[in-house]
Formats: structure tokens, C-alpha cells, sequence
């Protein structure tokens, strides 16, 4: 039984498309012509007879060209979820595949465990897809390469695919909605872009956007996310369609979002499906989106719906939900001897209660079984309660979109059983809810009476130390948020370069080494990271060279020594964090205020201490100080430009400001977030060599002179990819190294800018992480008090007065923290989402049920 029912299963010829491009990375496109031939390779080094292989998926080029190579042998693939290295190694140890295919460090590796092969494998057997989440079942999905084919064609006929169209994964592609996007794509030669970015990465809406992306999928709380980016804004011209399934959005977000493609020219498609179907079962045509937004629609193409009566069904009209079709599995296997097994499944009993409208509609009303979706993955509650059964813990839970609620008794209370529930259904230890009852509520039968449980307060304290709680309230002590939930993130909440210091050092205590990009990453989601058994002792670069640059600047202030650069690499620096923190996905208006907010907390502490030292000494600070107008109107000379510093980074970012709420320049930075700075940079340089004549003495001078370090720094900061850190390495290097005539700060400014692009952390011991932190989020704060400390101290000792200026302006700084604390309009530049979010990584989505 291990001979191939077909020699080409799918069907597809990959070399009809030709020099087409198939699959699309941030580094490079391949076209359909060398697709086939690295398919062939694959094919060719899986081996010949038919043989049973494991890949561990993911959206990577590798992995898609090892399951088309082992599809085209006809070999049946095992498809794991590689980002799970658990599930991996549960399901080769249940079902001992012959053949291995995963991703070791960074190189994709296929470990032949043997000749031929150990298993009786059916010859229909194409696809074996996981279906019970991640509760532990070894429980697979049998499917066919009929199924495949069917199912693959049936999507692409409803959707319109054209061999124009390029679809990015925004689903991981072992499980069944994913892979259905690069299997319907394919069939139609159309474009396959590979990334697993999450939508609230901007470097995904940037590669989106380079590669001309016509489409992409969500499950619910991509949606979520999409609302927080600003997705509404965006401006994405060959957009065509967006799908959703995973899950039932909830109706009026349906509308929202057909009546937003309806403005933009793009379509909004629901979807319904499950595993056990190999995807889709129904759809809603995109025109029926607005005015049925809660309805899953008509059966796919090839397919047929009924409802098969129901006892004790509320709804007299309604009943379970039976599909047939040819993409129905074979069935479902729980151990090796399964593979054998030919069809033993004909028609699929959803488990979902539906009606049918007057419309020809259907509509989801309900649930059968006790499965329920939380965060998209499929939760089988009667296992769940089994495992803890097994534990000595009686429990018994419900879910819901957005969490999974476990009532136990009291004497049974385990302060960290949300904890083990979680890491067991792989979710995020916040989607998890415990509530403690004295006993458990039954119905008179003696059975639990889940309605009474889902009616319990839900306000039981988290357990003792979670982190989550610890990091909301971190969050919130210091962005100054009393309303922070698990969903926001730094950016989100109005943090900017001034607390990314102070959080950072704080996070990387609490958590150790944190992830790149965690500022756009909510809560939930860093909570949900391991915490590494031995942690790294990282410090963000920036942090660290904010640190250095005031130290250098205020000893060589004192003279203590003589290394100049430290205020040019700040420039850099600060140019650098406007593109993190500033050029986010949010809207244009959301932007504006966020610049507006940094700016307020810059220009405020400075001109209130301005002003006391005008009124308490007899400093040569005047009203242009206060104001911050010296280096606008002058004069610009003697104690008066001390501030220059402050001056400069106050006006570039009032222009930026004002650039960015241009409509058209915003369009621009979304669709081209890197070439824009580049192309500034490079009008910035014209004055930096003199092409633009700008006298030192003129007015507005030195922002005019200086700003190509910040747009160097902004360039660096939107260098995603090796050409452009390389591109951005040439300039500063071509920029700096004939800048001054002293050697010194030239190097002090090349390294910096080197480690700005390179090296985005740095070790630290943990007892300077501290000092590290302070010092570089009170820079400003130092760079202002130094002024009127030093002199006081310098007589005594140049060491103790460098001291005693970086202390008071710490000191300062706090102090600043601490007032702001009580104007909150100035710590809240960005409003809050009103939309509730659920966890960021749309990465992780489920194997199994998509309830719609």
C-alpha cells in the first residue's frame, strides 16, 4: 500500500508559471521555474517509496519547498508547528516518522531516520494536520490529495485568485488556514509572500507594501491588531481582498471592516471552516459582508451544507451544522497503525448548531460539544479537566473568545494552576481565569452546572507574583497609566525616548533579555515569553550610548578629560529612537500628538528651570532661554547658547511634526519608511559638505548644520535588511570620518553610529545596569542642571564636580518624572485603542477548528 496514487498528487506544474514569482522573502523573490527545480531536490533527497515525513513548519522558504518536494515524491507529511519544539518532539515520538525535516540553528536539516520506511501507509494519505490545539492530543487530521486539490481549487475559484496576486502569510502555514493560503495561491500561479512578521510590525506593511501584497488572512484578533496599527489609515494600493476565519468575528466588526474595503476598493471575505475539512466549508460573498455580517454564508464550491436535527435545540429551526464535499478528511488518526486506514469519514458533523435565513444564508448559533476556541486555538475543556482530574484537582471550565475560566474548589487552590493550565492549552497565562468557590455549583443530576460557573464574579485576584499584574502595574508606574491592560504596549501607552530608558532597564530585571521590538509588543505578549533559566545580562545600545554621551559631554565640560562628540552622537541617538517611537503604525493625528508630547516634556522642565535661574541669579540666561528662541533669533554667542543642544532637538522635531501631518508626506514614510529618511539624509548632506552654503553665524544655524546626524540616526533606525545596514554604514562613515579635525570625536561618533546599526544590545553586569539606566534617562535632565553645578564644585576637585553634576541632574530628572506624574495630558500623547486586544502574535494561531 506505500505506491503513490498519483505521480504529481496536487496536480500543480510549477514550471507552466515560469519565471513568475512564486515565493517572495525580504531578501529575495523566487520564481516558479526555480521553485520546481529546489521541489525536485527535495523530492529527490527525501528518497524513493513512500515514506512518512515531519516537517516542522514554517514560513520560510526551506520548509514550503520540503512539503511540495515530499507532496510531489508522494510521500504523506506529518506538518508540526515548528514555532512549538514540544509538539514537535510529541508527535515524532507518537508517530516515529521515517523522515524529519526542521530547522536547527539556522540551517534546515533532513534527518533520515532510517531506509525505507517503518509505517503501512495509505495510498490516498497526503496530509496529516494536528486538530486539538495544544492541549496535548497526539490526535491527527487525515487527509487526501483529492482533499488538497479540491479544497485548494474551491478557495480559489470564490476568492478570484489571479496569477497576479500576492498573498503574505500572516497565519503559520501548519495550521490548516494557513497552508490553505499558499496551497490556493499556488494553484493559481499568484505570489506567495513569506514572512512571520506580526501586522503590528511595521517591517511587515513595509514588505507588504514593496511587494505589491494584494491580500492576507486573519483570524479574530489579527482584526484586533489591525485596529490598534491603524490599519484604517494605511494606504495600500493593490489591496484586493482581506479573508477571516479562525473564529466568529463579532458582527458589527464585520461591517466595519466591508464598509472600510468598500471605501478603499478592496473586499472583505468571512470564512468558515474547520481542519476536518482540510479548510473551507462556507463563505460569505464579500457583497453580503455589510448587510449579513453574522452570517458564514454558502457552502464552498464543490461542497453542500444541511442541519441534521438536534434534541433540546433551543431554536426549532436549527440544527447541527453536516457538510460534504470532496476536501472531507479520510479521518482521524491516533496512532501509527492509522496511516493505513483508507476513508472512514463521508460526511463531517461540524458540532456547530446553525440555522438556514430566508437569505440562504447560514448562521452559526452555537455549540454542540464541549470545544471551545480561546485565542483561535481549539480547546478540548473535558481534557482539560481529565489532566487536572488526574492531578488531584477537581475543576471545571468554560471558555470564550478571549479566555479560558477554570473554577476550582478551595481546597484544591493551587496558587500557580492558572500558570500550568496555560503552558498546557499553549496560551497566554492571562487568557486564563481561576476563580476559587467554596464548591463547585452542580445541577440537581450531580453534574457540574457550567452555566452557574460561567455566572461567577470574575474577579479573583491573579495569582502571587504573575507577572503580567507585576508588568501592568510597571507599565503604569511609569508611563504615568492608571487604565494599562494586557493588551497595550510602550508605544501605545505614549512611551517615547524619554521612559524607554527607565523601562527597558526595568523589563530587562524583571524578564531578562527582551525580545527585538518589544516596545511595539503588547503585554500579553512579553508575559507570555519563557523566562529563560539563565539569563543574558543585556543592555539596549541606546541606552547605553546615551549614557556614555552625557558623561563625555559634562567631563569635557569640566575638563576632567577631553573627548568631544558626545552631544553629535546624542543627534544620532535621539534620530534613531524618533524612528522606534514616533514613525509607528498608528494614525497620522496619533503621531503628531506623540511628537507633541515628547516635545512638551522636553521643552517644559528646561524653560521652567530656565526661568528660575533667571529670577534667582544672575546668570546670562534672558527670555529667548525661557522660550527657547536663542539659537531662532540670537544672539549666538557666550553663555546663552548653552541650551543649543536642547534647542536643536526641540525645532527638528517641531518640523518633523509639522512634515508628518502633511497627508502626502505621511503616505510616503508609511509606503517607503526606509528610502524616505535616506532620501533626507541626503538633502541634509548637501549642507553638511557645503553644497548649501549655511554660515555658522546665521540664524538657525546649527539645527540647519546638524540635523544629517539626526536623519542618520532616523535612516539607521529604519534599516531592517543587511543592503540597507550596509548602505546606512557607507554614508556615516563617508559623513564622519573627514567631519572634524580632531581624531577623537570622530571615533567616538563613528562607533556609536557602528553600534546604532549593528549591535542593538550590549552585556552589562547587572550593577551597572542601574547607574546605566539612570544616567541615560536623565541625559537631558544632566545636560541641563550641569551648567550651574559644576562651577560650584570644580575648585574643589574637576572629579567631584563631573560627580556632582551628574547627580543633581538625576536627581532633576526624578523630580521632573515625578511633577509630570500630575499632568497627565502631558505623559499621554497617544490615545488609548478603544478596542479590546488580545494577544499581538497573530503568528500563533490554532491547529484544528475555525469556528468561522
Amino acid at each position: 500500500m506505500n505506491s503513490p496514487a498519483d505521480p504529481r498528487p496536487l496536480g500543480w506544474d510549477l514550471l507552466a508559471h515560469g519565471d513568475r514569482p512564486a515565493l517572495i522573502t525580504s531578501r529575495a523573490a523566487i520564481s516558479y521555474a526555480e521553485l520546481a527545480r529546489r521541489v525536485a531536490r527535495a523530492a529527490r533527497r527525501l528518497g524513493g517509496g513512500r515514506r512518512l515525513v515531519l516537517i516542522a513548519g514554517a514560513n520560510e522558504v526551506e520548509a514550503v519547498v520540503a512539503y511540495l518536494g515530499a507532496l510531489e515524491a508522494g510521500h504523506p507529511v506529518l506538518l508540526a508547528p515548528g514555532d512549538n519544539p514540544a509538539a514537535v518532539e510529541t508527535l515524532a515520538a507518537t508517530y516515529d516518522p521515517d523522515v524529519v525535516v526542521r530547522k536547527v540553528g539556522r540551517r534546515w536539516r533532513y534527518e533520515q531516520r532510517r531506509r525505507g520506511s517503518a509505517h503501512d501507509l495509505h495510498p490516498e494519505l497526503a496530509l496529516l494536520l494536528t486538530t486539538s490545539g495544544s492541549t496535548g492530543s497526539p490526535k491527527l487530521v487525515r487527509l487526501s490529495h483529492d482533499s488538497l486539490r479540491a479544497n485548494a481549487e474551491s478557495i480559489a475559484t470564490y476568492l478570484g485568485v489571479r496569477a497576479t496576486d500576492r498573498a503574505a502569510t500572516t497565519l503559520p502555514m501548519s495550521y490548516c488556514y494557513g497552508l490553505s493560503v499558499i496551497n490556493s495561491h499556488l494553484t493559481r500561479g499568484a505570489g506567495v509572500i513569506l514572512t512571520d512578521l506580526s501586522v503590528v510590525d511595521p517591517c511587515f506593511w513595509e514588505l507588504f507594501g514593496r511587494a505589491e501584497g494584494t491580500t492576507f488572512a486573519g483570524v479574530p484578533y489579527t482584526f484586533t491588531l489591525l485596529d490598534r496599527v491603524g490599519f484604517e489609515t494605511m494606504r495600500l494600493p493593490h489591496l484586493r481582498y482581506v479573508t477571516q476565519a479562525g473564529g466568529r468575528l463579532a458582527p458589527e466588526r464585520v461591517r466595519r471592516y466591508a464598509e472600510l474595503g468598500r471605501r478603499h476598493g478592496w473586499d472583505m471575505v468571512v470564512m468558515y471552516g474547520q481542519t476536518e475539512a482540510t479548510a473551507r466549508m462556507a463563505y460569505l460573498p464579500p457583497e453580503l459582508a455589510a448587510s449579513h455580517p453574522g452570517a458564514i454564508g454558502v457552502p464552498v464550491p464543490g461542497g453542500d451544507l444541511r442541519l441534521e436535527p438536534v434534541d433540546g435545540a433551543a431554536d426549532a429551526d436549527s440544527g447541527e451544522l453536516v457538510y460534504t464535499g470532496p476536501n472531507v478528511m479520510l479521518g482521524y488518526a491516533e496512532r501509527p497503525a492509522d496511516l493505513a486506514l483508507g476513508r472512514t469519514v463521508h460526511e463531517l458533523r461540524t458540532g456547530d448548531i446553525a440555522r438556514h435565513t430566508a437569505d440562504g444564508l447560514y448562521e452559526i448559533v452555537g455549540r454542540r460539544s464541549r470545544l471551545a476556541k480561546v485565542f483561535g486555538l481549539r480547546i478540548d475543556l473535558e481534557r482539560v479537566e481529565a489532566r487536572l482530574e488526574a492531578d488531584g484537582v477537581t475543576a471545571w471550565c468554560i471558555g470564550g473568545d478571549d479566555e479560558l475560566v477554570v473554577a476550582v474548589q478551595a481546597d484544591h487552590h493551587d496558587p500557580d494552576l492558572d500558570r500550568l493550565v496555560a503552558s498546557r492549552c499553549g496560551l497566554p497565562p492571562r487568557s486564563v481565569r481561576l476563580i476559587v468557590v467554596p464548591e463547585l455549583p452542580r445541577l440537581p443530576s450531580g453534574k457540574p452546572d457550567y452555566q452557574a460557573v460561567a455566572a461567577l464574579p470574575r474577579t479573583a485576584p491573579p495569582s502571587a507574583g504573575s507577572p503580567p499584574a507585576d508588568l501592568r502595574a510597571l507599565y503604569g508606574e511609569i508611563l504615568d497609566r492608571p487604565d494599562v491592560s494586557d493588551g497595550d504596549s510602550f508605544v501605545s501607552l505614549g512611551g517615547d525616548s524619554l521612559s524607554y530608558v527607565e523601562m527597558s532597564v526595568r523589563l530587562e530585571e524583571a524578564l531578562g533579555d527582551l525580545p527585538p521590538g518589544w516596545h511595539t509588543m503588547p503585554i500579553r505578549e512579553l508575559s507570555a515569553r519563557p523566562t529563560p533559566a539563565v539569563r543574558r545580562q543585556m543592555i539596549d545600545t541606546t541606552v547605553v550610548l546615551r549614557a556614555v554621551s552625557i558623561v563625555l559631554i559634562v567631563g569635557s565640560h569640566i575638563s576632567v578629560f577631553t573627548v568631544h562628540g558626545g552631544a553629535h552622537l546624542l543627534l544620532a541617538v535621539a534620530g534613531f529612537n524618533f524612528a522606534r517611537f514616533h514613525l509607528t503604525p498608528a494614525a497620522r493625528g496619533e503621531r503628531a500628538r506623540h511628537i507633541a508630547g515628547t516635545v512638551a516634556r522636553v521643552a517644559l522642565p528646561t524653560s521652567i528651570f530656565v526661568a528660575a535661574v533667571v529670577l534667582l541669579t544672575d546668570y546670562a540666561y534672558g527670555w529667548k532661554n525661557v522660550l527657547l528662541l536663542n539659537e531662532a533669533i540670537g544672539p549666538r554667542t557666550g553663555d546663552e547658547r548653552h541650551l543649543w543642544f536642547i534647542e536643536t532637538y526641540v525645532y527638528i522635531l517641531l518640523a518633523l511634526m509639522l512634515a508628518m501631518t502633511v497627508p502626502a508626506v505621511d503616505r510616503w514614510e508609511r509606503r517607503m519608511p526606509f528610502a524616505v529618511p535616506a532620501a533626507v539624509l541626503g538633502l541634509a548632506l548637501t549642507v553638511r559638505y557645503g553644497l548649501v552654503p549655511v554660515s555658522p553665524w546665521d540664524h538657525m544655524a546649527t539645527p540647519v548644520q546638524l540635523f544629517w546626524l539626526f536623519a542618520l540616526g532616523w535612516t539607521a533606525g529604519k534599516a531592517r535588511v543587511a543592503w540597507q545596514r550596509w548602505l546606512v554604514t557607507a554614508i556615516a562613515a563617508a559623513a564622519v570620518v573627514n567631519y572634524d579635525s580632531e581624531r577623537l570625536q570622530v571615533a567616538v561618533v563613528a562607533a556609536g553610529i557602528l553600534l546604532l546599526v549593528w549591535v542593538p544590545k550590549l552585556p552589562s553586569p547587572m550593577l551597572l545596569r542601574r547607574p546605566v539606566g539612570a544616567l541615560a534617562g536623565a541625559s537631558l535632565s544632566i545636560y541641563l542642571t550641569h551648567w550651574h553645578v559644576y562651577p560650584v564644585v570644580d575648585d574643589y576637585s574637576p572629579v567631584l564636580a563631573l560627580v556632582a553634576s551628574l547627580v543633581v541632574g538625576v536627581l532633576y530628572g526624578g523630580a521632573v518624572q515625578r511633577v509630570t506624574t500630575m499632568v497627565p495630558r502631558l505623559r499621554r500623547p497617544v490615545r488609548k485603542p478603544a478596542a479590546d486586544t488580545v494577544r499581538s502574535d497573530d503568528r500563533r494561531a490554532p491547529a484544528g477548528r475555525q469556528g468561522r
